[in-house]
């Protein structure tokens, strides 16, 4: 029945902070930008290496969510690293701190979390 993953939507509390954090921070690629001026709002649609896989909405004045790695709901996003120091370094560069690095004890694999400028936990694993 599934196919596959197509997107992930995210609304964002600032556009022009999220936008540059997922462009510049993470180095998505935009596919397209569109104002809706109906919902007073934004939608950027966002690539990783050629597949598009986060739409960026904006909205006036967004509830906020409680977030974290371990609340109810929607764990985390996880992108995929070769390299977890190179990828921690380049975030650091950004002023983005991530957590200290711990290892899956089943795959032996490494990974860290961090946040996005709205608090949604992020995590680098080192595929």
């Amino acid at each position: 029945m599934l196919k596959g993953l197509h997107h992930i939507a995210i609304i964002c509390s600032d556009y022009e902070k999220s936008k540059r954090f997922y462009t510049e921070v993470l180095g998505l690629r935009i596919i397209r930008e569109v104002y809706r001026l109906e919902r007073r709002s934004y939608k950027l649609d966002l690539a990783l290496n050629e597949y598009y896989v986060i739409e960026l909405f904006s909205f006036p004045d967004p509830p906020q969510r409680v977030s974290g790695p371990e609340a109810a709901g929607l764990r985390h996003l996880a992108f995929a690293v070769d390299n977890l120091e190179k990828a921690i370094a380049h975030l650091q560069t950004y002023n983005v701190t991530p957590e200290p690095v711990r290892t899956d004890p089943y795959t032996g694999r490494r990974f860290t979390f961090f946040t996005d400028p709205d608090g949604l936990p992020l995590e680098l694993y080192e595929a």
